[in-house]
């Protein structure tokens, strides 16, 4: 006999500035489910978990919790106030006879108990909150985004946790590898309706496309009613004006319908338009090591990166990613060693903090006072890789409304100021793209469009991500850092560089984000030690390169002139030839510099 559910909402409408955003939603979590919640940015997911864990009063409808049951619930921003460390955050609550529970999940987790709250990061924060709902050991667990900002290890240690618990679990998660290990069922939120599919999650998006094929029939068969209907008003109701009002009634009803149908949202119109190609050599390290006092970051490592690379940094927090990222970008100097940066680079940077974004700004002030574009914040216009947009037009590319486009940065969702902080980078030419944890929050068609553009980009990618699924459908040559001071390169994304390692990996959900060619994107060899090199010659070849590049910067600035062609055609096909003609000396100059240095 079936056990009564522990949880059930049913009928739940809530509305927020006038916006509905649920209205008859229903579902029932039963012992042992393990569900996972997902829809898009925006939708609704946290919202709705508050509501289920009794923290949000809905409008309308009930909330039901079994007698003698508990839910636990894990937000992504828990408030420390009051707390001097996440030890005594994680304990809060527990009698002082099962601190041992606490303790065995912080080991779990590598959380150090004794840290002030105020200092932590964010990955140390999202532990604490972990270890406080995993000890507590609630029938119900609503888990709300529980892997950002925790890096790969501890992501594991979690799966492997939820895999073997008796309690039931409902979560939030962009991290798709996560899921389809964990979710047996899929409640799915979309546009103020849920669904529920009994299948694991890997049935998912198969399972969408098909509701939204039936939808669009169901549409098209509507539309083609009314068209009927209508051709009927204007031919035959003069001559039956009495007898056939039902028919009117009909298409009037008909016409309401379609009008009360809520249509999909479009999906955001990514594109990382490539500006000017960078030099074949991107950057280039040779015997690199730096140090923190005792602390040893990094220990004699050499890497080559060229145009077009896919590069992933991997490893778990504090083993020295983001440094290693400085270092190659030129933002840190080396305790030994050398770094070449190219010519010609054009960066823009995904920063997994969102420090570019102010809450306090609208998201007009956002784009339209970026200084970076060249924009005051009184315009009512942005330039988008040179040609102008009015702000909101192009916030509707990201699926933002009007309404939002006037609203504070801090009303929006985790997801929302990511596609708001792309809106920012998309608006720049670039040729390299730093991507440092950009799946936080995204929704499942955001994430795989993204990828897409990762893998059609015409320049270089050097990425940090703990989406072990998102690697393998980006990622060409994979650099791991395990955090004792070495840093070793593998071809391939995640997958492949555990299966280099003689590691069992976990099964893929999907193929690797393929590029314009259709081919999948480069896999690049682990870096070997460059042999011996004649010093002289690639003395002359990296002083040619650099007269190339000031005779480049010189020509462009000249063709710059508008009006240059009009006054001076004979000089502006010279200037133009000449270009051409330095464009292709440096690439050979270049190529050949890299054959020189192996």
């Amino acid at each position: 006999m079936a056990q009564p559910p522990l949880l059930t909402l049913s009928e739940i409408a809530l509305t927020f500035g006038g916006n509905p955003i649920f209205s008859g939603t229903s579902f029932a979590v039963h012992p042992g489910d393990r569900l996972c919640l997902v829809g898009r940015n925006g939708s609704g997911k946290s919202t709705l978990m508050k509501i289920a864990a009794g923290l949000v009063d809905p409008d309308e409808g009930e909330r039901f919790l079994r007698p003698g049951n508990t839910v636990a619930y894990m937000e992504q921003d828990p408030d420390f106030a009051g707390f001097a460390t996440l030890g005594d955050f994680a304990s809060a609550g527990l009698d002082p006879a099962e601190q041992y529970k606490v303790d065995m999940v912080m080991e779990g987790l590598k959380l150090a108990a004794d840290a002030d709250p105020a200092l932590a990061s964010g990955g140390e924060r999202r532990r604490a909150a972990l270890a406080r709902l995993l000890a507590s050991e609630p029938d119900l667990m609503l888990l709300d985004e529980p892997t950002n900002h925790l890096d790969i290890e501890a992501i594991a240690w979690l799966e492997d946790h939820l895999k073997q618990t008796k309690a039931a679990f409902v979560l939030i998660s962009h991290d798709r590898a996560f899921l389809r290990a964990l979710a047996r069922s899929v409640l799915w939120l979309d546009r103020s309706v849920m669904r529920r599919m009994d299948k694991g999650f890997e049935n998912f998006e198969e399972w969408r496309d098909q509701v939204w094929e039936e939808e669009d029939m169901q549409r098209h068969k509507l539309n083609r009613l009314i068209k009927d209907e209508a051709r009927w008003a204007v031919e035959g109701i003069s001559a039956r004006r009495k007898r056939n009002q039902g028919r009117v009634r009909r298409l009037q009803g008909l016409r309401e319908e379609r009008s009360a149908q809520i249509r999909r949202q479009g999906t955001a119109a990514l594109d990382f338009e490539g500006g000017p190609k960078s030099g074949k050599l991107v950057v280039e390290a040779k015997g690199i090591s730096k140090a923190y006092g005792d602390k040893v970051i990094l220990r004699d490592f050499s890497l080559r990166v060229a145009r077009g690379d896919r590069l992933a940094l991997v490893g778990p927090n504090g083993a020295g990613k983001t440094t290693l990222l400085k270092l190659l970008l030129g933002q840190e100097d080396s305790d030994t060693g050398t770094i070449r940066l190219g010519t010609n680079l054009m960066p823009v940077v995904f920063d997994q903090t969102r420090s570019a974004l102010d809450p306090a700004k609208s998201l007009w002030e956002t784009l339209t006072g970026d200084a970076e574009l060249g924009v005051s914040g009184r315009n009512d216009q942005i330039m988008v890789r040179g040609a102008p947009r009015h702000v909101v037009g192009y916030l509707k590319d990201f699926l933002f409304t009007d309404a939002q486009a006037r609203g504070p940065v801090g009303a929006l969702s985790g997801g929302e100021k990511a596609r708001l902080l792309l809106a920012r980078l998309m608006a720049r030419e670039s040729n390299l793209l730093i991507l440092d944890e950009p799946t936080n929050d995204l929704d499942v068609e955001t994430l795989d469009l993204l990828q897409e553009l990762v893998g059609d980009y015409d320049g270089t990618v050097i990425l940090v991500s703990h989406d072990r699924d998102f690697l393998d459908r980006t990622a060409a040559t994979t650099i791991l850092m395990p955090g004792d001071g070495s840093a070793t390169a593998y071809a391939g994304g995640w997958s492949d560089m555990l299966v280099q390692r003689g590691e069992v990996g976990y099964a893929r959900g999907g193929q690797r984000a393929r590029g314009k060619s259709g081919s999948a994107p480069k896999t690049a060899a682990p870096v070997a030690e460059a042999p011996k090199v004649n010093p002289v010659k690639v003395k002359a070849l990296e002083d040619e390169m650099e007269r190339l590049t000031a005779e480049i910067a010189k020509l462009e600035a000249f063709l710059a002139d508008p009006d240059l062609f009009a006054k001076a055609p004979a000089k502006f096909e010279k200037a133009t030839a000449g270009l051409l003609e330095r464009q292709e000396r440096l690439t050979e100059v270049e190529e050949e510099w890299l054959e020189v240095n192996g």
